[in-house]
């Protein structure tokens, strides 16, 4: 049994079907990431929250036959002027390779897939929580939530917030090499678990605090799983509403492999495509296996 636990009245981009291969326009390092950008003039523009299946068109397997790997996930970080951006870092084969891309190399992309954010209630200001690579999705929610036009259609209309309810962004970091990512974002407050950068300890004793302060607030986290407990405790414990966005094993990223379902409140979700951004209150938990795309 699965279960619809998108929040409500969230759209979404839907993706032609069929990959789509796309050129790398350029692979800038960021600390210990790299943001990944490519030309994608004739995809869809993502919402925010959405992410793409992304492979390498060359050398994309390992071992003597070449064995092809599995796509990654990855949430948008931006997409302008027909161009999507990417954050990724190294943590294995997959990420490895795809961070050797260099301009003009082919990239196979599938996407823009699952659910994104949703606007918060009037009167709930916005409050952005991300932790390490997870930051990604929030950079381009952040966009909208400032208002701000989408590059290659100024006339489309963007999110607001009313300048009465401002938000607030909150991001954790192992050190400072990854805190360089924070430059993705605009006036955020850091945390670093080793004080090398900002307040020393975890983002989400920021949030606590910001909580304390204002509670009538919409929290939109992405990182790793036990910050994504820690913030749906959190909000659960103070009656806050919260979006999460999570992350599972995939292998198709449109629903049909199953690879990646996760318990919630009322039977099982796909992150896929009943993600992965999902209410909080939907779930008991943010277990080992799941956290943010990328």
């Amino acid at each position: 049994m699965t279960t619809d636990v998108s929040p409500a009245g969230s759209g979404r981009a839907l993706a032609p079907f069929g990959r789509r291969l796309l050129t790398v326009t350029a692979n800038e390092t960021l600390g210990a990431y790299c943001v990944l950008k490519a030309a994608d003039p004739y995809g869809p523009e993502p919402a925010a929250g959405q992410f793409a299946m992304l492979a390498a068109a060359e050398r994309w397997g390992a071992g003597e036959e070449e064995r092809p790997y599995v796509p990654r996930a990855f949430s948008y970080a931006r997409f302008q002027d027909g161009e999507a951006h990417f954050l990724l870092e190294d943590v294995g084969p997959g990420t490895r390779r795809l961070c050797e891309l260099e301009e003009g190399d082919g990239l196979w992309l599938l996407g823009p897939l699952g659910q994104g954010f949703t606007a918060p209630e009037q009167g709930r200001r916005a409050l952005l929580v991300g932790g390490g690579v997870g930051i990604a999705p929030l950079a381009i929610w952040q966009d909208e939530l400032k208002g701000k036009p989408h590059a290659d259609d100024v006339s489309q209309t963007s999110v607001g917030l009313r300048s009465d309810r401002p938000l607030a962004t909150l991001l954790g970091f192992r050190d400072s090499a990854h805190s360089e990512g924070a430059t993705l974002l605009e006036d955020a407050v850091l945390a670093s678990d080793d004080g090398s950068v900002g307040h020393h300890g975890r983002v989400t004793e920021l949030l606590r605090a910001e909580l304390d302060r204002d509670a009538q607030a919409t929290v939109y986290a992405c990182g790793p799983p036990p910050m994504l407990e820690a913030v749906r405790a959190l909000c659960t414990e103070r009656d806050v509403p919260a979006q999460l966005a999570l992350e599972a094993g995939m292998a198709c990223g449109f629903g049909a492999c199953y690879g990646c379902v996760v318990p919630a409140r009322a039977g099982y979700l796909r992150v896929c495509v009943d993600g992965p951004v999902v209410d909080g209150a939907a779930l008991e938990q943010v277990s080992d296996h799941m956290g943010a795309p990328g």
